[in-house]
């Protein structure tokens, strides 16, 4: 199979969806790989360390996409990526489309290109085998970048997540303790914060209790529960999470005008469309925004500035899932791999996933 592997577009977006170790794999199995000139630079990963792996280079985007009939990618495609792709092609990456625009989903059905969205695939067990860990990361980085947002210079409130002795610690705040929440969670404890885990799911807050010893202190995630943790929180960390569907509002605007001034609030569900009233996405060259008084951080691709560790993270975990396909072909790897076909959104021009129904057949059809 001819698989391609493109250099992201994104701003801020340093990763690259396969490794050189991951693409010898592919082609010592017969599969030609076509990687796109300095697609791995930000990772680290040159073009002659693709070319002894077997891949060939090519240098232009357009060809990067157009040569594979499986493409490969970490974040979701650009309309302008979307109007290359062709009918048939297989387009593998973290896609989010309940949060996308309704063109670009038009585009795709159109097109008749086969989605695969990378956040969706899903074990018989509920395990997320490509969300969870690129979570897992995004988790453990968050402390670093509250820390940083926290600082005046950064147009914070200039305090330190730990305190110091004889001055309290940042309260931290985070509502959804999937696999980023309980991550963040224990990733703050561990640097000294207050911190503060809601969920609606009582195995999940027990879980954040047992992993962190009890220094996590655990809320039934009610909306008065909610309010509440609002009024004095330093960072809310919104990680509410439903793969393949739009993230629910659970930050009003009415809640964040009883923030305290200058708080930060980092909207981690801003892939699937923010989890906050006033969340609009940013990135990593203007990251935060001001509204009534409360620092917004609404980066949807937050792992995109950790380009060698989430190339890695990425990497591992996807080629289990393309080797399935180049080796076996798409359907026979859907049927072999009931996780595969959790995450098969768009194909022939038909909309498949639920998530997707639900916002865009309701009036029959796309909207």
């Amino acid at each position: 199979m001819d698989i391609a592997v493109p250099r992201e577009l994104r701003p801020g977006d340093y990763r690259v969806a396969l490794t050189p170790v991951a693409v010898h794999e592919l082609t010592t199995h017969g599969h030609r790989v076509f990687v796109e000139h300095q697609a791995g630079t930000g990772s680290g990963f040159d073009d002659q360390a693709y070319r002894e792996a077997g891949a060939q280079i090519v240098y232009s985007h357009a060809e990067a996409l157009q040569r594979g009939e499986l493409v490969v990618k970490v974040a979701r495609p650009t309309q302008e990526e979307i109007d290359l792709f062709y009918e048939g092609q297989v387009v593998l990456a973290f896609w989010h489309l309940a949060s996308a625009h309704p063109a670009k989903v038009q585009a795709l059905i159109q097109r008749r290109v086969t989605v695969l969205a990378l956040e969706t695939v899903q074990e018989d067990d509920g395990y997320f085998p490509l969300l969870h860990p690129i979570g897992k990361l995004a988790g453990r980085f968050a402390p670093h970048l509250a820390g940083h947002l926290l600082r005046n210079d950064a147009g914070g409130k200039g305090i330190l997540l730990g305190g110091v002795p004889g001055v309290p610690p940042a309260e931290v705040v985070i509502i959804g303790v999937g696999s980023v929440g309980t991550e963040a969670a224990l990733s703050f404890a561990r640097v000294g914060a207050s911190v503060y885990a809601l969920d609606l799911n009582p195995r999940a807050l027990e879980r954040v209790d047992r992993f962190s010893q009890g220094k996590v202190i655990t809320l039934t995630a009610t909306a008065a529960n909610v309010r509440k943790v609002l009024t004095f929180a330093d960072v809310v960390l919104l990680a509410v999470n439903r793969p393949g569907y739009r993230a629910p509002i659970v930050v009003s605007r009415e809640a964040l005008r009883t923030m305290r001034p200058r708080a930060l609030l980092m909207d981690f569900a801003i892939d699937q469309g923010g989890a906050a009233e006033t969340s609009r996405p940013t990135d990593h060259t203007n990251p935060t925004y001001v509204v009534d008084g409360v620092v917004h951080y609404c980066v949807p691709n937050v792992t995109g500035v950790l380009g060698r560790t989430a190339t890695h993270v990425i990497s591992n975990a996807l080629l289990p899932w393309v080797l399935a396909i180049a080796n076996h072909g798409l359907d026979t790897a859907l049927d072999q791999y009931p996780a595969l076909r959790r995450g098969l959104h768009l194909r022939d021009g038909r909309i498949l996933h639920d998530g997707l129904k639900a916002r865009y057949q309701a009036g029959g059809g796309v909207a």
